[in-house]
């Protein structure tokens, strides 16, 4: 149960977009949508890092509204996992499909939460 509690301590992330608590991930939020479950949070977010992903790679292959709706997706599952900083990036891109600014802003959070659940899942 230690090595557990050690996982869900904020990894180094010097120089991050990291909100204001450190986490490009809201372990509160998430805890709440897996009613304390750590097992299923870390199953959850590796999911969730999965779908980001092929969502990455999908925003990159589409332009217009293809690209929104994409954005729109990734959105809805990064609140749902309380990655904040995804959804709002992803939802920028949403309103704006072509902004290459947005579309850099969403793959940074994307690697920012990524790499945030792998030092967790390690």
């Amino acid at each position: 149960m230690a090595a557990l509690n050690i996982a869900f301590e904020a990894p180094d992330n010097p120089g991050g977009m990291c909100p204001p608590n450190g986490r490009p991930i809201d372990l509160v939020h998430l805890a709440r949508q897996t009613m304390g479950d750590k097992a299923l949070e870390l199953e959850v977010l590796q999911m969730f890092a999965r779908q980001a992903r092929a969502s990455m790679k999908e925003i990159a292959e589409t332009q217009g509204p293809a690209r929104a709706a994409v954005a729109h997706r990734l959105k809805g599952s990064a609140q749902s996992v309380g990655a904040t900083i995804v959804g709002a990036a992803a939802e920028t891109l949403e309103r704006n499909p072509a902004n290459a600014v947005a579309l850099a802003n969403v793959t940074a959070a994307v690697v920012e939460a990524e790499n945030f659940i792998l030092k967790l899942c390690r």
